[in-house]
């Protein structure tokens, strides 16, 4: 896991470059239709890096506070405007150049996420496979006749090729529909369709919790009890156990695989027990005493050995999934599309009550995305701007006042009303109520990112 140092480093590069974006979009349209840009600053407060430029003397800034940013045009709203420059404040522009100066900054973040995923697809990931596990018994998986070791390759009509495809596909199959339609590859190689009826009680939108309430477990990739090698002066070599050894039981413990010895051995440091191992087609028993170690503050036991892993053994769970630059890019729109549309489900869902609030993150969690996302390469972390510039793309259009979306609802008001915009009082009033909106969701992100930080694990 990447220490806190990633965690805040990645976070501020993330605004950073998500913000600039965002308020480009204002900028490059507001000086394209003809008004003066005063200032462009990433981020607020106190001014660490300040430059004038340009014909128009605009300052550029980096503030100290990398939560959003902004740019300021001129605006007789504002301030006093000169009478030869009225013509280039921003309030005596037209509807339509204003409109568009609005949209496109969120306009801005729709077309980097289709450029991040466009680099992310052509540099490549390397992903899970998703490959089922255990099918809890009863459960509407097994009753859909999902087994384990079922590969998904269809979602509805949506092809996926690994987890992460798969739980998004999913979780916008399940908003639109009552079911959930997928497409398999069972043991035998052979394509099945499966249908998943959902319940009420099944929460879609929850992609950590979704595959336990169906009743599916991921895969996991399992090692035999084959050791490889073993440490020198360990109680491993003190009780004979020797490279090529197959662990077959531990106690009274059948042992499976490498999971299952390590399961075993952990608590029981200092505790004599017997061990049946297979050698040369022999089975000998031998009698061992795991050492007592400190393991991330934890007291546990270890013997010294370590597991004999082939080559090749995660290739059935992991997939490179990587385009030539023109699919790459029809794939990006793809992605980028249908990322909209699942996050304007989701917020639907919210509204109506139909998803938890427990699924709105906040700057905490965000954190922990990218720096988990940095850590993991330059593809993960593509692919987290892209989510992340979504968001911002459309929850800035939403019909919130203050947010840029309001700014388009007075717009429309003002078209209905005949060119009338509404009163300063009604804006102010509209904009409090924005405000006080915004406020409460910032207050549920934060209370949200802390019960997951500080609560039970």
């Amino acid at each position: 896991m990447p220490d806190m140092l990633t965690y805040v480093l990645a976070f501020i590069v993330a605004i950073g470059v998500l913000v600039t974006v965002h308020e480009f979009g204002h900028f490059w349209v507001a000086r394209k239709v003809g008004v003066k840009v005063l200032r462009f600053s990433v981020g607020f407060g106190k001014p660490l890096w300040k430059r004038v430029a340009g014909p128009d003397q605009t300052e550029y800034v980096i503030a100290a506070v990398p939560l959003g940013g902004y740019v300021k045009m001129l605006d007789e709203r504002e301030g006093e405007v000169a009478t030869e420059e009225a013509h280039r404040a921003f309030n005596r522009q037209s509807l339509g150049k204003r409109s568009a100066v609005v949209v496109a900054g969120p306009l801005a973040n729709f077309l980097f996420a289709i450029v991040a995923y466009w680099m992310m697809l052509m540099i490549g990931v390397t992903g899970s496979v998703p490959l089922l596990g255990d099918i809890t018994a009863g459960s509407v998986a097994a009753q859909a006749g999902l087994h384990s070791g079922d590969r998904i390759v269809r979602v509805g009509d949506r092809e996926v090729q690994t987890w992460s495809d798969a739980m998004l596909a999913m979780v916008d199959e399940g908003i639109a529909d009552d079911r959930l339609s997928l497409g398999v590859i069972d043991a035998d190689g052979f394509e099945q369709q499966r249908v998943i009826p959902l319940n009420a009680d099944v929460d879609v939108t929850s992609t950590e919790g979704l595959l336990e309430q169906l009743g599916i477990a991921r895969a996991q990739p399992k090692v035999a009890a084959r050791i490889k090698t073993i440490e020198p002066d360990s109680a491993a070599t003190s009780a004979g156990l020797r490279s090529g050894d197959l662990i077959i039981q531990a106690g009274d413990q059948a042992i499976s695989d490498w999971g299952d010895l390590v399961r075993f051995v952990r608590p029981r440091a200092g505790v004599d027990f017997a061990m049946i191992v297979a050698r040369d087609g022999d089975h000998l028993t031998l009698h061992i005493t795991p050492k007592t170690v400190e393991s991330d503050g934890q007291t546990i036991g270890q013997i010294g050995v370590r597991p004999d892993i082939p080559d090749d053994y995660l290739d059935r769970f992991r997939t490179d999934v990587r385009y030539g630059p023109v699919d790459a890019f029809g794939r990006a729109i793809d992605k980028t599309w249908d990322g909209t549309v699942l996050l304007l489900r989701v917020l639907g869902q919210l509204v109506i009550g139909e998803a938890s609030l427990r699924n709105v993150s906040g700057p905490i969690s965000i954190a922990e995305y990218a720096g988990v996302s940095a850590s993991l390469g330059a593809g993960y972390f593509l692919s987290f701007l892209a989510m992340v510039s979504i968001s911002l793309g459309v929850l800035n259009l939403l019909p919130v006042p203050v947010l840029d979306g309001g700014h388009l609802l007075y717009y429309l008001m003002e078209l209905v009303r005949g060119g009338r915009p509404l009163s300063e009082r009604a804006q102010l009033l509209g904009q409090q109520i924005g405000i006080g909106l915004l406020l409460a969701l910032m207050m549920l992100a934060f209370y949200n990112d802390l019960s997951r930080l500080l609560g039970p694990t």
